[in-house]
């Protein structure tokens, strides 16, 4: 064997293994492959506040959450929302979580929970849809802001990743009338995973 193909295996070795590594990065959070996968959700919607909006969800035979509804601007509402029941997650600051969705168009938040004394508090970022077709979206977690009442909160820093014990989808984009949102997993992906 000469050196140049010596050097090319060891390359294609180093690749390989880290490859490898790269994989054992990725952890399913949230799967819908059962119908008991719904007992871990709760939808929460702007009628805790007077709204009238209706979102619900649902596990399909497709094996995904589908979150649907109508957000209604009416009673000063706004806001639909499904959410994971509290339990450790087990993210770490430098995970970004990724999603596989199929939406309508509408623009869409997903919320990150954390123990806390203030009301209506979560951590926030974007999630655009392609209507009808189905997306995988990156988040670091570096990249979600503090909110409260949808308002962001300037002083309370960055996500500590560790006492997140819960995650959601919201849509409160202000355009009152029917919306879908299917899920089909949700994973936290450590930083070898994006390279």
């Amino acid at each position: 064997m000469s050196f140049t193909q010596t050097k090319l295996l060891a390359f294609v070795l180093i690749v390989g293994t880290a490859g490898t590594l790269a994989a054992e990065e990725k952890k399913m959070l949230f799967a819908f492959d059962t119908p008991d996968a719904a007992k871990e959700w709760v939808a929460v919607n702007d009628g805790v506040m007077g709204g009238v909006s209706d979102g619900r969800f649902k596990v399909t035979d497709a094996k995904t959450m589908e979150f649907f509804g109508t957000l209604s601007l009416e009673n000063n509402g706004g806001f639909a929302s499904v959410r994971s029941k509290p339990k450790a997650l087990g993210l770490t600051n430098d995970d970004s979580i990724v999603v596989r969705v199929r939406g309508d168009g509408r623009e869409y938040t997903l919320n990150l929970y954390v123990p806390t004394q203030r009301i209506a508090f979560s951590y926030r970022a974007t999630i655009k849809t392609k209507a009808g077709e189905w997306v995988e979206v990156s988040l670091p977690l570096r990249d979600f802001y503090a909110t409260s009442f949808g308002n962001k909160v300037p002083d309370a820093g960055l996500v500590d990743a560790g006492k997140v014990n819960a995650l959601g989808f919201l849509l409160s984009d202000k355009k009152a009338g029917p919306f879908k949102l299917a899920v089909e997993w949700i994973k936290a992906v450590g930083t070898a995973e994006k390279k």
